[in-house]
């Protein structure tokens, strides 16, 4: 497997730990994975998630200050945003609502 691979595997991965309800970022995910700076590879990781055969909650991940920014992989413009709603996160344009008290850092979660 290219290094590429195995990074997103390595996303998908935490993406996959993330609790119901809760959010993470691109760039907590990078930094957890000792990539600080490769935000945007967690994002087309996670764009590339929705073919892989599994469960990965890519819609809980969202940019640093909580921006649905990842909204048009969905395949609908609204997709993304439903489901986060429907795990009791609210959504107020394009916005997780509640982000700091949501949001689940990998590194200080997981160690």
């Amino acid at each position: 497997m290219n290094s590429e691979g195995n990074f997103f595997e390595k996303v998908y991965r935490v993406t996959s730990l993330i609790p119901f309800g809760r959010v993470s970022t691109y760039g907590a995910i990078a930094r957890y994975l000792g990539s600080t700076g490769s935000a945007r590879m967690v994002g087309w990781a996670l764009n590339n998630c929705h073919g892989s055969g599994e469960f990965i909650p890519a819609h809980r991940v969202v940019n640093r200050n909580g921006f649905l920014t990842g909204k048009h992989h969905f395949g609908t413009p609204d997709a993304m945003q439903q489901l986060l709603e429907n795990e009791n996160v609210r959504v107020v344009d394009d916005r997780v609502a509640d982000f700091g008290r949501l949001f689940w850092d990998p590194s200080a979660e997981l160690g």
